[in-house]
């Protein structure tokens, strides 16, 4: 893990090493001051050489400006190169999110996601600019600093370094603690920002049912977590700052006792003593640092662990290496069973035939397999058993990318960008020109609407489509696939939510959406397939009934008894 966390400065290894050195130099110039001090209380001051009292001051306030500009180049570009490291994280965990395979979404909330995202790999920005320069800069700065005690008086800071031990001791005991309170912590905002994800995008129907207090609720719960989380945090942070501020403090109470025995029995001079009390502070300064260090350290690490976790999560399966073209369309199931996570399959033997340009049908009651069957053709999961074929060929011997262009799926469930009505429909094939977009619209009859709208094509609807209707956003749908133009279609209950007037005008788009396509429709209206060439009722896994819509009424099974159902109501 330490070698990837490594790997990202690799990009900016020229700034990280003047930020090294800038930082270097800054604790160099800190030594100046006691050291300066030491030397006007020996020399200076009692040999009354004033000019040399003004020479040591102004050449300090010279160094002191050039401090302050080095100060400026480690918090700008210091921090400037953590945030690019930490938008390289981004990009990299985004990019591999988005070769996930569908079983990852099913099983991580949203907002956990959006926290891994933000949250953490700001922790690990701040870990990644101050880490190196508080581990390299206080090691270098408290070898220097006991380098120079020791000209002082040996025996003075050999007394003070050995209390570093006592002071590592406490820092490693307390620390323990600390690290896994804070990975709980973490945890805890994940699930609040799950929480709230949750909660927003499902305000209207809290609105509508009248239980906002019910979501504040839940929301309060989380809520109580993470503060008994952050409690054990600080309460770890606290035992570990208070224990080690104690340690240090006793460094002051060893300089005190040992230099003043030391002075009284002539072993150092009052000048050098009190240049020694001046002195201290550079050795315990970046000891202090790097125990402020502990509490990035573990913000940073456990960030970065998380990290890892979505990065070494197997991405999905990019297919074969076969890239067709334009597929025609001929569709097959031999022996496909299908399980999600190991569990009970949800497919059993299936075995079905779509011919090139026909229409099928999957009927059933929910819960039966229609989805999943929908589900394995763009290879979105995959089979447990079993083999599906497309023009002849085994779909895992095609790549995702070739297989994907060649099949249009429209859902019941739309999802539409918070972007322009022109971006949407774009999204069905990015390099469409102007006049392509307007004809997928029209023949989705939405075109009409659209002029009728603020900035027309380019009116932005709202996250997820939430300025527009139910059919409007269909129809939406529908000319994004339009524009795609693609040989296999597949409707997933496309019309299902929508209202009988509604369904009507959206069939009209959807029936010649399907003409010279491959279509597979599931449907929960019976009436909208009865002239589909062939329908297959699924109940269980397995395909009970198979046949056109009269030979199937004929048959007075499931489907007979579903339509005379429908048909009563």
């Amino acid at each position: 893990m330490f070698k990837r966390f490594l790997s990202y400065y690799k990009p900016h290894k020229k700034i990280f090493a003047l930020d090294m050195l800038a930082s270097l130099a800054v604790s160099m110039i800190g030594v100046l001051y006691p050291m300066m001090t030491r030397t006007m209380l020996n020399d200076l001051i009692p040999n009354r050489k004033y000019s040399l009292i003004i020479i040591f001051g102004v050449s300090l306030l010279a160094v002191y400006i050039i401090r302050m500009l080095l100060d400026y180049f480690i918090q700008y570009q210091g921090h400037m190169m953590g945030v690019n490291m930490q938008a390289r994280m981004r990009s990299d965990m985004f990019n591999h999110l988005e070769k996930l395979p569908f079983s990852f979404f099913d099983n991580h909330e949203t907002g956990k996601i959006k926290s891994r995202l933000t949250n953490d790999l700001t922790d690990i920005s701040e870990l990644a600019h101050h880490g190196p320069e508080s581990v390299i800069i206080a090691t270098i700065t408290v070898v220097v600093s006991f380098a120079y005690l020791a000209t002082i008086n040996i025996w003075l800071a050999l007394i003070v370094f050995l209390c570093v031990p006592i002071l590592i001791v406490v820092a490693v005991i307390t620390r323990k603690k600390m690290t896994e309170a804070f990975r709980e912590s973490r945890r805890s905002v994940a699930e609040i920002n799950a929480a709230l994800e949750s909660s927003i995008s499902g305000i209207r129907v809290t609105k509508a049912f009248t239980n906002s207090e019910k979501e504040s609720e839940k929301f309060e719960k989380g809520n109580e977590r993470f503060k008994e989380a952050r409690r054990s945090s600080y309460k770890a942070m606290g035992e570990f700052h208070s224990s080690t501020t104690f340690v240090t403090n006793v460094f002051n109470v060893v300089v005190l006792i040992s230099g003043g025995l030391f002075m009284y029995a002539g072993e150092i001079s009052f000048a050098d003593y009190s240049a020694f009390v001046v002195s201290i502070g550079l050795f315990l300064n970046p000891i202090n640092t790097v125990i402020r260090f502990m509490e990035m350290f573990q913000n940073g690490v456990a960030g970065f662990e998380r990290f890892v976790e979505i990065m070494d999560t197997p991405v999905e399966n990019d297919g074969g290496k076969i890239d067709a073209a334009r597929l025609e369309g001929k569709i097959e199931f031999k022996n496909v069973s299908c399980s999600y996570d190991n569990n009970r399959k949800v497919l059993k033997s299936v075995n079905l035939s779509v011919d090139k340009g026909k229409t099928f049908a999957l009927v059933g009651p929910s819960g039966g397999g229609k989805t999943t069957i929908c589900h394995l053709i763009p290879h979105f999961y995959d089979v447990s058993e079993g083999t599906i074929y497309i023009d002849g060929m085994d779909i895992r011997d095609l790549s995702l990318a070739s297989l994907r262009r060649n099949i249009g799926i429209v859902q019941q469930d739309i999802y539409l960008f918070n972007a322009s009505v022109r971006d949407n429909i774009l999204y069905g094939r990015l390099d469409a020109t102007e006049e392509e977009i307007i004809e997928a619209a029209k023949r989705a009859n939405i075109h009409d609407y659209i002029m009728t709208m603020e900035n027309g094509y380019d009116t932005v609807i709202g996250e997820r489509g939430v300025r527009l209707s139910g059919g409007q956003k269909q129809r939406l749908c529908i000319a994004r696939v339009f524009l795609k133009n693609p040989p296999i279609l597949i409707l997933d209950e496309a019309t299902s939510a929508l209202d009988n007037a509604t369904e009507i005008l959206i069939q009209k788009s959807l029936d010649e959406l399907c003409i010279g396509r491959t279509t597979l429709v599931v449907a929960h209206r019976l009436s909208t397939i009865k002239n589909a060439s062939e329908i297959a009722v699924i109940d269980d896994g397995k395909i009970i009934e198979q046949g056109s819509h009269e030979d199937l009424l004929a048959n007075n099974g499931m489907y007979a008894e579903l339509y005379n159902k429908q048909f009563k109501e």
